[in-house]
């Protein structure tokens, strides 16, 4: 079954925990930082979607390529 865990590098999973952290601990305080978990799941390709259409790895990396 393909995921999209392989979508993300090692870098870019470490910079949405440290931003999804930041911006918890800029509306919560800064009190939250240590009990803030944020976890990132690999989700298997075509069990998600964007408005109503399932959505693959290929899809989503094709998206983002579009975006730049």
């Amino acid at each position: 079954m393909e995921r999209l865990s392989g979508y993300l590098s090692a870098e870019q999973k470490a910079e949405l925990i440290r931003k999804v952290t930041d911006a918890i601990v800029s509306v919560e305080g800064e009190g939250l930082r240590p009990v803030t978990w944020v976890i990132i799941e690999g989700v298997p390709s075509r069990d998600w979607g964007v408005g109503g259409t399932p959505v693959t790895t290929e899809a989503l990396k094709h998206m983002a390529v579009e975006g730049r």
